[in-house]
């Protein structure tokens, strides 16, 4: 029975687009074993184009960087906003991204009458929403959505790395690495990381498995 909190597939493409102000919607971080999953939500000025929009994935940080001030600067309004590793663990990564995308929509200062959502999954909004899959590549919204995520949880994962400078989140940001799997194994998880993911439950396991004495060395 589909959930009641966010539209199944099949309602996801509509056949008209409301009058009104546009917002688009992309998130960051579904596949690292540690932090929040970020999204964020964009409404564009019409009067102020932003050139070299893109796919944030296809930028160089640098680039990513120089877009990120200028579409807060040049946009009608922007909202970013996430789901914690907790609500990562409890919900699922699905569940937890979605949310992170209606909190984002829902920070917007101007209430849009559109919503165009990166991916094929929507979450539950009070204004339609249509999803688009690689819609960071082919809607200008989207795209300055995806480069917003994109900044603001690599700026995490470097805050991260200070205070856990064994793990490398400034390098790997998060992602399972080889240098990233072999600091879990070392190391176990810290508690930034998201325990229900696969790894990060084996090094765990390992990590108590290891500490624990067997009975003949008691």
């Amino acid at each position: 029975m589909p959930s009641d909190k966010f539209l199944p597939p099949e309602q996801h493409c509509l056949p008209w687009y409301p009058a009104g102000l546009v917002a688009g919607v992309d998130e960051a971080g579904r596949g690292p074993l540690a932090g929040p999953v970020v999204a964020a939500a964009v409404i564009l000025d019409e009067l102020y184009p932003i050139d070299g929009l893109a796919d944030s994935k296809k930028l160089t940080a640098t680039r990513r960087e120089a877009l990120f001030d200028e579409i807060r600067a040049k946009a009608l309004c922007c909202s970013i906003a996430q789901a914690s590793v907790e609500e990562i663990d409890r919900l699922n990564i699905l569940q937890a991204t979605l949310l992170a995308m209606r909190r984002a929509v829902l920070g917007l200062r101007l209430k849009p009458a559109m919503a165009l959502v990166d991916g094929n999954r929507l979450p539950r909004l009070d204004m339609p929403a249509e999803a688009i899959v690689k819609g960071d590549a082919l809607v200008p919204a989207i795209s300055a959505a995806s480069i917003l995520a994109k900044v603001y949880r690599d700026r995490w994962c470097v805050q991260a790395d200070v205070q856990y400078p064994d793990y490398g989140f400034a390098l790997h940001k998060g992602y399972g690495t080889v240098a990233h799997l072999a600091a879990l194994q070392q190391h176990g998880p810290c508690p930034l990381h998201r325990q229900s993911f696969a790894p990060v439950a084996k090094a765990r396991r390992a990590l108590v498995s290891a500490r624990t004495p067997l009975v003949s060395d008691l």
